[in-house]
């Protein structure tokens, strides 16, 4: 696989860039998230997590059953789509 291949289609970002954060000690998807913000665009990582656990596993050498889980944060107030839209913010 190519370095310039993206990994991360919602944030764009390459597999370059994955690997340079994680030789830095980023060597969990929660560590990455938190720096080069993977995981964070529309998809919360369902396209993108796979690839970039198989990343860690490949430079640190840890097994799939030694890398933490994604945490799941789901919106803390439900919100109508149309609301949204429009950017209404009615928090006070």
């Amino acid at each position: 696989m190519k370095d310039d291949v993206i990994l991360c289609f919602c944030e764009d970002l390459t597999r370059e860039e994955v690997r340079e954060a994680i030789k830095k000690g980023s060597d969990s998807f929660e560590a990455l998230k938190r720096l080069i913000r993977c995981g964070m665009g529309a998809c919360q990582g369902k396209t993108c997590e796979e690839n970039i656990q198989r990343e860690i596993m490949a430079i640190t050498g840890k097994t799939r059953e030694e890398l933490p889980l994604q945490r799941q944060r789901p919106p803390s107030v439900g919100i109508f789509l149309q609301d949204a839209a429009r950017g209404d913010n009615d928090e006070k």
